[in-house]
């Protein structure tokens, strides 16, 4: 999780010399190109929810049906380095639809700096969400998904999500129990805690496959989480692949000042490995 206390440590023992003046500059980083790009289709969209009107961004290919992913952003929200990656997603196959997951405070862009932007500032916007706006927003954009005539919904769904979204990502999958086929989480936040809606005690009822990717640092902070993951999923005999990544908190999104491209390449190629799989 992006823990205030030791943002700032982290973020000056992991800094890449290359992302630090494209972030300085308010820029990104460029994702490398998609081997054999499908052509897309990109919409800003509204999805009605229990609690109002959620803004966000839905891009898939341009013919065809496929199988649809939900995207969970981090702390920083709904921006144009995760608009990158729902491209990306798209050019390889899939309908992405990435949230605002603070829709009911603020439209996008909620942080106004990206990843730059001081986590005091978005902090407040995260504690106001829980498990029950959680789980009433999975079912809100899953049904909303599953009415598009871009998805494929003979085949099932996959949900992702970073930082914060790792815990969101698993309650979708538990709100949906039978139609989320894949779950991938990276340096998710909370996936392990000590309180009675830890999202780790939903594993039981899920079927899906995961993948957990772990920042060093997160890992540092809490060793026995993958512990108990893993025990988690072997209970209820659920394929999961766990690993510690060699990178800091926030590594995958391009904006981020952690950001490390061959890290977040790795962890990349592993949820499209998972996707190619489970999303049948």
């Amino acid at each position: 999780m992006c823990d205030q206390d030791h943002f700032e440590d982290d973020v000056k023992k992991y800094s890449r010399r290359d992302i630090g003046a494209l972030t300085a500059a308010g820029l990104m980083a460029i994702l490398p190109r998609v081997a054999q790009a499908k052509g897309i289709s990109e919409h800003e969209v509204t999805i009605p929810t229990p609690d109002g009107v959620c803004d966000a961004y839905f891009v898939a290919p341009s013919h065809g049906a496929c199988a649809a992913v939900l995207v969970w952003p981090d702390i920083f929200g709904l921006r144009p380095a995760f608009r990158q990656m729902g491209r990306r997603l798209a050019e390889s196959g899939y309908a992405g639809l990435v949230v605002n997951p603070f829709y009911r405070q603020l439209k996008a862009p909620t942080a106004p700096s990206g990843a730059a932007t001081p986590l005091p500032d978005v902090l407040p916007q995260m504690q106001a969400l829980t498990p029950a706006t959680n789980t009433t927003d999975a079912k809100a954009f899953i049904a909303w998904l599953d009415k598009r005539p871009e998805v494929d919904k003979r085949k099932q769904i996959g949900t992702m999500g970073y930082c914060m979204g790792g815990a969101m990502a698993i309650r979708t999958a538990a709100a949906n129990v039978g139609r989320v086929g894949a779950v991938a989480s990276f340096h998710g936040g909370g996936l392990v805690t000590s309180t009675p809606d830890s999202p780790h005690l939903l594993i039981p009822q899920l079927k899906a496959q995961f993948l957990i990717a772990i920042a060093e640092n997160d890992d540092q902070r809490d060793p026995q989480a993958k512990v108990t993951l893993r025990q988690a999923f072997d209970n209820a005999k659920l394929p999961a692949e766990i690993e510690v990544y060699p990178a800091g908190h926030g590594w995958c999104p391009p904006d981020t000042r952690v950001y490390d491209q061959a890290q977040a390449e790795r962890a990349w190629a592993r949820m499209l490995a998972l996707f190619s799989k489970a999303l049948t």
